[in-house]
């Protein structure tokens, strides 16, 4: 693998991590979006309204298949 991909894959994962934390916390889908995108937003990654709900939804999903 390339370098550049395996730091692509380091930063994807910590981010995918850290939804799936929020994800499973005890709050309102609301500020759990909320949260998600201001962590994206400081990991310098901006995404337009519907495409962070296709996000949210399939950690989501991810996350019910896997329990």
């Amino acid at each position: 693998m390339k370098p550049l991909h395996i730091i692509l894959s380091v930063i994807g994962g910590a981010v995918a991590g850290a939804a799936v934390g929020l994800l499973i916390a005890p709050e309102k889908g609301e500020k759990t979006r909320s949260k998600i995108a201001r962590i994206l937003k400081e990991k310098g990654i901006v995404l337009k309204k519907d495409k962070m709900e296709e996000l949210v939804d399939e950690i989501e999903e991810q996350i019910e298949n896997n329990i």
